[in-house]
């Protein structure tokens, strides 16, 4: 089978996370998501770890109200010791289930600054990325620019839909005690 990797805080998991996962599994050759909770990406905030197990659940149920959705929330990477390396999560789910390819999804946003990841380049040339569109960033000039680089690479952009929202919005709105339900996925 064909298996996007999407991994993230998803912290909380929105209707933009969810118009992604509704693209790759209709629109794009996937048979499924995998919804990869990261406890602790390293360029963000360390405080992430601590809700790990929280934002694990908080998907499963998310998952659960959109059965139409071809999504599994893995995670692998709960049990793996930091430090949460893409590479190393990739390479263990090749391991666990040998008979299925993956592929990373990622925003253009990430794919920018794609090269400074562990291993990039083996991500790029044995998994591929998919691109999906964010705002302020134009995907395929970054491709052509990493392609001048590493020529071998397999990076798809994604005509999927835009959603302009994002987890810290929401989360910053329902600090302030504004209703964000319409929001989340």
């Amino acid at each position: 089978m064909r298996i996007a990797v999407y991994s993230g805080s998803f912290d909380p998991l929105h209707i933009g996370h969810q118009a992604i996962m509704e693209y790759l599994t209709n629109d794009s050759g996937f048979d499924w998501v995998y919804l990869v909770i990261s406890p602790q990406n390293p360029f963000k905030d360390p405080e992430k770890a601590l809700s790990a197990e929280k934002r694990y659940r908080d998907a499963i149920e998310a998952a659960r109200r959109h059965p139409e959705l071809h999504v599994w929330v893995d995670n692998i990477e709960l049990d793996m010791e930091p430090p949460h390396y893409t590479i190393r999560t990739l390479d263990a789910l090749r391991i666990r289930e040998p008979e299925n390819s993956f592929t990373l999804v990622i925003g253009a946003d990430n794919l920018q600054n794609f090269m400074n990841w562990r291993d990039a380049a083996r991500i790029l040339t044995e998994y591929g990325v998919v691109v999906y569109p964010r705002k302020g960033y134009d995907p395929e000039m970054i491709r052509e620019d990493i392609l001048e680089q590493l020529p071998q690479a397999k990076i798809e952009i994604l005509d999927s839909p835009f959603v302009d929202i994002s987890s810290t919005l929401i989360r910053d709105g329902i600090a302030a005690g504004e209703d964000m339900s319409e929001w989340l996925m």
